[in-house]
């Protein structure tokens, strides 16, 4: 039988800046198949916190209304509840926690975790 040993809660995860600039907190990281949001400031090589987990007002860059509980994406500007730009498939980002206008700049999403 296989075996586990626990590591952590995994609402934030340690996540190592592999460029040579500062990653401000409040960044948003593309995560392939999710987002995570940095915590702290992270220098270049070293390790700092990514949440993963919990609801973020992020900038609204789709001009379609988006309600409560839609799916949502980053485009690598910010959220929009297309799949896709283009040709380009957009980074599945979590669901929205309450309804936002087509008109709205910002949205609150829950991460995906």
């Amino acid at each position: 039988m296989s075996k586990a040993t626990y590591w952590q809660r995994g609402e934030t995860l340690n996540y190592k800046n592999e460029t040579s600039v500062t990653i401000d907190p409040n960044t948003i990281i593309d995560l392939v198949t999710r987002i995570g949001v940095t915590g702290n400031a992270i220098e270049p090589r070293q390790v700092g916190s990514l949440h993963v987990c919990g609801v973020f007002e992020i900038e609204k860059t789709g001009a379609a209304a988006i309600p409560m509980g839609a799916t949502v994406y980053f485009d690598g500007i910010g959220i929009t509840a297309a799949a896709k730009t283009g040709e380009t498939d957009n980074t599945p980002a979590g669901y929205s926690v309450q309804a936002a206008a087509a008109a709205d700049k910002t949205i609150r999403i829950k991460l995906l975790g």
